[in-house]
């Protein structure tokens, strides 16, 4: 089987788990007995089990084991962890089986992201293509979740999620394994040249303002549209609009001009697409206009994704290739956690109008993109 193909399937499994979890986990909660601030409180854990285990997974998988074992192992960790959460019965085990299994996941993604960025520019693959079916499995796993919770007890809503992580882990396993994990001679180390550290730098802060600018968007964008009056098929056409653009701009990226190709070409053109989304989001727009915003989301998302993993593939030492990937991931997490518990200030305060302040963080994504670009003549191949 092709590598694109195997990779394609990984990213499937990966974000099916994601994207069963990530609406349904709280419905399951409550069925155990959790009450809205245990449930909280739960979330947070993850939070902040995700930011202790990425840069240390990613460092380790890096020193100790091939890129594909460190793939399988994390996945397979996450899945036993799934299994074991929806067969613990005391409020502890299901915290730290919540935490294990959304910490192994939180390491699997960077990895993969640096298996791909290494494996598949060396077989002439373009990675947005690849990256695509992540994208196009969540949606799908998350509308086939949502017609099977309806049919099942909220209790079992768990056997969902664990059937997505081991869908995942499954996938890991027939990846190929003849990427290198080991760097044993040292190569020159050119992520600690100045240039090299800056853009490194001003690149990871670009990714996570940007990002971080959904924070009020992806806590409360649905529960606004539902006070407003739209039904949950008008929210779920909302969404997948923005995850449509999001797919095409993957499946296109490998032919886009050189000029928007290049990797803080796409930073700054996802800032741009946050600052014109969120500055008209805050005016509470019609629903036509929204429309119109939804689709900015595959820009605003997609490129800032694009443009951050082929920067750190490129800027990143071969030893240190996933533990760089990984502190990409913590940053935006990081940088997320924080806008959330601020969106959530900003909503009860401001409404839709606290759309302004994710707008300012987007600005402050652009700027750091453009300083960004004065540095990128170090990073081979990114000349734009």
């Amino acid at each position: 089987m092709d590598f694109a193909v195997r990779l394609a399937l990984l990213y499937a499994g990966l974000f099916t788990a994601i994207g069963v979890q990530t609406p349904f986990l709280p419905l399951w909660l409550t069925a155990v007995g959790l009450d809205a601030p245990a449930i909280g409180t739960l979330l947070a854990t993850g939070t902040v089990a995700r930011l202790i285990a990425v840069p240390l997974g990613t460092r380790a998988a890096d020193r100790f084991v091939s890129p594909r074992w460190a793939i399988v192992i994390a996945t397979l960790a996450g899945a036993g962890a799934v299994t074991l959460l929806g067969a613990a019965t005391h409020a502890l085990w299901i915290f730290c089986f919540y935490a294990l299994a959304t910490a192994a996941w939180a390491i699997a993604l960077p990895l993969a992201e640096s298996y791909a960025m290494r494996g598949l520019p060396a077989r002439g693959k373009a990675y947005g293509q690849v990256r695509l079916w992540g994208s196009a499995a969540f949606i799908a796993a998350t509308l086939v979740a949502g017609w099977l919770s309806a049919l099942i007890p909220p209790a079992q809503i768990i056997m969902l999620i664990a059937a997505g992580y081991w869908l995942g882990a499954a996938a890991a396993w027939w990846l190929e394994g003849d990427e290198p994990g080991r760097v044993d001679a040292a190569p020159p180390n050119t992520a600690a040249r100045p240039g090299h550290t800056a853009a490194l730098g001003l690149v990871l802060a670009a990714s996570s303002l940007v990002q971080a600018s959904h924070g009020l968007f992806y806590g409360f964008g649905a529960l606004h549209w539902s006070a407003a009056g739209f039904s949950g098929a008008a929210i779920g056409a909302l969404w997948a609009v923005g995850v449509g653009v999001e797919i095409t701009l993957f499946a296109c990226a490998g032919r886009l001009p050189r000029a928007l190709a290049s990797p803080v070409a796409l930073l700054a053109l996802g800032a741009a697409s946050a600052v014109l989304r969120w500055s008209v989001m805050a005016f509470d727009p019609a629903t036509p206009f929204l429309f119109m915003l939804q689709a900015l989301h595959g820009l605003s998302f997609g490129a800032t994704h694009l443009g951050a993993v082929q920067f750190v593939a490129r800027a990143a030492a071969p030893r240190r290739a996933a533990s760089t990937q990984g502190l990409l991931a913590w940053s935006n997490g990081a940088a997320m956690a924080a806008a959330s518990a601020v969106s959530g200030y900003l909503y009860e305060s401001y409404g839709a109008s606290g759309y302004g302040a994710m707008a300012l963080l987007a600005v402050a994504g652009g700027a750091c993109a453009v300083c960004a670009r004065r540095f990128t003549r170090v990073i081979a191949g990114d000349e734009a």
